[in-house]
């Protein structure tokens, strides 16, 4: 039983015991002019505000089963204020109440459906409530069923706005960031104004930039949504239409390019595709991620006739994926910057807040960013966050097991000597790391589970990490590193890897994490990359590390980027999210 349910019942049988007794001694509700309990009580005048008691949120719960899974926070909520009511004051509601009723309402923008939330008809309620002359008795039954109501409904709505609809640990969704730990009846408490926050809990607002932007730019599509969408655009016999082509689907372009401008039609250079017309299309090739030729047709052309049904809806999925994002991006005993590595962008970013300030949440600016390279869909980068803690120079080059069975062993089974061309050895997994004679191996029998040896690739420039890698350990053995195959940068798609993440400049991100080091400037970073011998550095304060997956999101200039969903996680989400 709930600590405080045994608490509250036994002092609501005290108090009806008490005022039963009261009674029995006078042997009437009434005293000797006439007068009723209440008026003794209260003059005949206004009623003293209410409070409640854990069996009536009991009882609320069990008749508003929709509401059962906020039990828990129910209890919390109350129990903290000793079961004194939230939403009002001297028998008054507080302005909050208009707000959150307006939050509700428009829970739309949010991307969310206002039914879900509206299990009690509060407007009803309230109403009643203001026809409820002051002196009735059966305003206080109303304040705690409008109280608790309220707070049932807040529950409900904040759960998904602030934590997300899906559960991001449900082994459908692909998802291993820290949780986010939000405490949803602390956030009433500040909503109420009854504690501080530096969060925007008192103007039911969201928590991150990254939301609010994809929220902004959801009204936008929506707009576009109920004036008819865009143009599909037709090429006909066409194969592609580029820089100087005359074409009636040129017209279509420009429509869907200028989705806020009128086109002249008539306009004879309207089917001409000019220059002005082709920096637009690179400019949408650019917000896609594809390569920016300005010529369209194949890629380009699917994504120009993507539905704007189907943008809504990546947008509101990818609005979901902020929710699950923790409220404090980086922990208050940390220096106050992190790397975000987006899969689907191929990208890793660096932000820091500029003052240092760990209550400063929402200030982070990008002081860095770099093209990265990502696992293939068979060895796909995994979603997850944790702390970067060692830089490694010269590093050796632990092969996991999947890859030995998977590749080293046909190598080795076609030739004995291919573990020694690619400057490779085997050794023991102990500290000592002793060698071990591949032709000792049955390579024949080898498989990822019996293997207990280590295959590692010697330091050196033909290194598969490269000169250097970034650690976090985790359970992934994922980290960030350099690579030799510098040339795979500029490829537009960049999931090549086995599930790390290969930085395009691995010698400005050591310059960034190790400065303050004096000792450790980027001569000294250079030599000893490329000495040969491992040489492993601490970090005097870890680095906070998120790998993401965002496949929509809005940048500081205010513009909607799209990438493709490469491992199949939106599919997974959007059944879960409008199923």
């Amino acid at each position: 039983m709930n600590p405080y349910t045994t608490k509250y019942l036994a002092a609501s049988m005290i108090a009806f015991m008490g005022l039963f007794s009261t009674v029995s001694c006078n042997q009437s509700s009434s005293g000797e002019d006439g007068q009723s309990i209440t008026d003794n009580l209260f003059g005949g005048k206004e009623l003293p505000q209410a409070t409640t008691d854990s069996a009536f949120v009991k009882n609320f719960l069990k008749q508003k089963p929709e509401f059962k899974k906020q039990e828990e926070l129910m209890f919390m909520f109350y129990g903290d204020r000793d079961y004194k009511l939230g939403w009002f004051r001297d028998n008054e509601l507080v302005p909050e109440t208009e707000k959150f009723l307006a939050a509700m309402d428009n829970a739309t923008k949010e991307g969310l459906d206002p039914k879900n939330y509206k299990v009690v008809d509060l407007n009803k309620l309230l109403e009643q409530y203001k026809k409820t002359e002051s002196s009735d008795s059966t305003r206080l039954k109303l304040q705690q069923e409008i109280d608790v109501a309220l707070t049932a409904s807040y529950f409900n709505y904040a759960s998904d706005f602030y934590r997300g609809r899906v559960n991001p640990e449900d082994e459908k969704v692909t998802w291993d960031v820290k949780k986010n730990k939000i405490k949803l009846h602390k956030a009433l408490q500040t909503i109420l104004k009854e504690r501080e926050s530096t969060y925007p809990y008192y103007e039911f607002e969201a928590l991150h930039a990254g939301y609010t932007r994809l929220r902004d730019k959801l009204q936008v599509y929506r707009a576009l949504q109920e004036a008819g969408g865009w143009p599909k655009i037709d090429l006909g016999n066409r194969k592609v239409l580029k820089e100087g082509d005359t074409a009636v689907a040129v017209l279509a372009l420009r429509k869907r390019l200028n989705t806020d401008q009128k086109i002249n039609t008539a306009d004879p250079k309207m089917r001409t595709y000019d220059a002005k017309l082709a920096k637009q299309v690179k400019h949408f090739q650019m917000l896609n991620g594809m390569a920016e030729d300005g010529v369209v047709g194949g890629n380009t052309l699917a994504k120009l006739n993507i539905p704007v049904e189907d943008r809504i809806r990546q947008i509101m999925i990818n609005m979901e994926r902020w929710r699950w994002i923790p409220k404090r991006m980086v922990p208050k005993n940390l220096e106050q910057k992190y790397i975000w590595v987006n899969i689907p962008e191929y990208k890793m970013h660096i932000y820091e807040d500029p003052n240092g300030d760990p209550d400063a949440e929402r200030q982070y600016k990008q002081v860095m960013d770099m093209r990265v390279i990502v696992g293939k869909t068979m060895h796909s980068t995994p979603i997850f966050s944790d702390k970067l803690e060692y830089v490694v120079m010269a590093p050796f080059w632990n092969v996991p097991n999947t890859i030995v069975a998977a590749e080293i062993k046909p190598h080795m089974l076609s030739n004995p000597g291919w573990l020694a061309s690619q400057n490779m050895e085997v050794v023991t997994r102990d500290k000592a790391r002793s060698p071990v004679s591949p032709s000792s191996i049955d390579w024949g029998n080898v498989t990822e589970s019996n293997f207990s040896y280590l295959v590692r690739q010697k330091p050196g420039q033909k290194n598969s990490l490269g000169t250097i890698k970034f650690l976090f350990p985790n359970e992934y053995a994922v980290y960030l590193h350099d690579t030799p195959a510098d040339a795979l940068f500029n490829q537009t798609s960049r999931d090549f890897s086995h599930g790390c993440v290969r930085v395009e400049y691995p010698v400005e991100l050591a310059k960034y994490l190790l400065k303050g080091q004096s000792d450790w400037n980027e001569s000294r970073i250079r030599s000893t990359m490329n000495g040969g011998d491992e040489t492993w550095v601490t970090l005097p304060n870890k680095v906070q590390v998120y790998i993401v997956y965002f496949t929509s999101w809005v940048d500081e200039d205010g513009e909607i980027h799209f990438r493709d969903d490469i491992y199949g996680h939106d599919k997974e989400l959007e059944k879960e999210y409008f199923g």
